[in-house]
């Protein structure tokens, strides 16, 4: 910790004061990712509970890091920051515009090994939701990374899901389901006009594109490769 505390060095701050602050993200991080399902949590979020009462201007970071230290040493969590991503087809006008709103967030990842996570921590409640996260993600994935909406439903029905069904059995309103997948920041929506009039898009996002999920969307893909190339071969 002797680099945080050299961080700190240039702050007007007790011992107290800092860990108070520290404490506070930390547990804003906790419940905000229990709360909202694991929804990306916006930097400027964390950056105005450090604010509200300090004005020192590179103390949020200093914060933030601190706060990344612990959750990593005490609590096994990775507190991933991500860059939010803009859909493909932003024309320039719309970008200078969005680059004000583009934030980076944060996730939480456990740092447990996958075998021990799944089976002292993983919740047997929410695995259909992680399965099902994968489908859509390895459908947009094969498509190059963008699909139009209706090309993706007409996928989803191939598989018994469909957006007009408010009641399945696993997972519930369907399409309140996939939207779920938006808010967590694996895919992203773009409408893209044309001369046919608009066509809405679903496009990967920054948490789907990041490395460590990205590199499981191959997985996922290549072991249903080989188990399709495994049934010919049977056949």
């Amino acid at each position: 910790m002797a680099g945080a505390g050299e961080d700190f060095s240039q702050f007007d701050l007790s011992k107290e004061e800092k860990e108070k602050l520290v404490a506070e993200v930390i547990r804003y991080v906790l419940f905000k990712t229990h709360q909202n399902s694991g929804c990306p949590i916006k930097r400027d979020e964390l950056t105005q509970l450090v604010t509200k009462n300090y004005r020192q201007r590179a103390l949020p970071a200093a914060v933030i890091n601190e706060a990344k230290e612990k959750l990593s040493s005490i609590f096994g969590y990775e507190m991933r920051e991500l860059q939010r991503s803009r859909p493909s087809s932003t024309n320039q006008g719309r970008s200078s515009q969005q680059s004000l709103a583009d934030a980076k967030s944060y996730i939480l990842i456990s740092q447990l090994p996958a075998d021990v996570y799944s089976k002292y921590v993983e919740d047997v409640n929410t695995t259909h939701l992680t399965g099902f996260t994968f489908v859509i993600l390895g459908v947009v994935h094969l498509a190059g990374g963008k699909i139009p909406e209706e090309n993706l439903w007409h996928h989803l029905r191939r598989m018994g899901l469909s957006d007009s069904d408010e009641i399945h059995p696993v997972l519930g309103n369907v399409k309140q389901a996939l939207e779920a997948l938006v808010q967590q920041r694996y895919l992203q929506k773009d409408k893209v006009n044309g001369p046919e009039g608009s066509t809405l898009f679903y496009e990967l996002a920054e948490r789907a594109l990041d490395g460590p999920v990205n590199e499981r969307i191959k997985e996922y893909i290549s072991q249903i490769v080989k188990k399709d190339a495994a049934s010919a071969d049977v056949e």
